[in-house]
C-alpha cells in the first residue's frame, strides 16, 4: 500500500499540513499510521468533513 505524508496530503486536499495532522490525531482519517513523528496516510484516503463549520447560522446576518 502506498502512503502519503501530511505535507503531500495537504497539497492534495487544499488544507494545511497541521490540519491534516490534527485529523490524524483525532482518528478522522481511516488507515493512518504514525511512524516516529510522521503520520502516513493511505493513498486515496477520503477527506473528512470539516466539523468546525456551523452551516445552520450565519454571523452578522439580520434576522428579519
Amino acid at each position: 500500500m502506498e502512503y502519503l505524508t501530511t505535507i503531500e496530503m495537504s497539497k492534495e486536499w487544499g488544507i494545511s499540513s497541521r490540519r491534516v495532522a490534527i485529523l490524524c490525531e483525532q482518528n478522522r482519517i481511516e488507515g493512518v499510521i504514525k511512524k516516529g513523528k510522521t503520520w502516513l496516510i493511505p493513498y486515496g484516503a477520503i477527506k473528512p468533513a470539516d466539523g468546525r463549520k456551523n452551516n445552520h447560522s450565519q454571523r452578522g446576518a439580520s434576522k428579519c
